[in-house]
């Protein structure tokens, strides 16, 4: 969990990810389009994703955990979450917020 921890919070907006996962490609692409940084860990690349993903699995009470987005730190949520928060037209603030973006 700290190493979890730690790497959500190096970084504005921060994915856990998997490779092979549709829904976190679709996170992953929007916030592209957004012209947001997002640091992106590959759950199923890293060394360590196995530790993390359960982790994760943990924190969010469900699995699989991935797309696992923060933004500023904090939790934010998987796929619904950010889909939501965008069509609602609250990403974007929470972005600007969090220093992701400057527009």
């Amino acid at each position: 969990m700290d190493k979890v921890m730690k790497l959500a919070s190096q970084r504005a907006v921060v994915v856990f990810s998997r490779s092979n996962c549709c829904f976190c490609y679709s996170v992953k692409s929007l916030f592209h389009e957004l012209g947001v940084g997002a640091a992106v860990h590959e759950l199923d690349e890293d060394p360590s994703g196995a530790e993390m993903e359960n982790a994760l699995a943990k924190l969010l009470g469900r699995k699989p955990p991935v797309p696992a987005v923060f933004i500023g730190g904090q939790l934010v949520g998987s796929t619904e979450k950010i889909m939501t928060l965008h069509l609602g037209g609250d990403l974007v603030p929470l972005l600007r917020d969090a220093g992701a973006l400057w527009l």
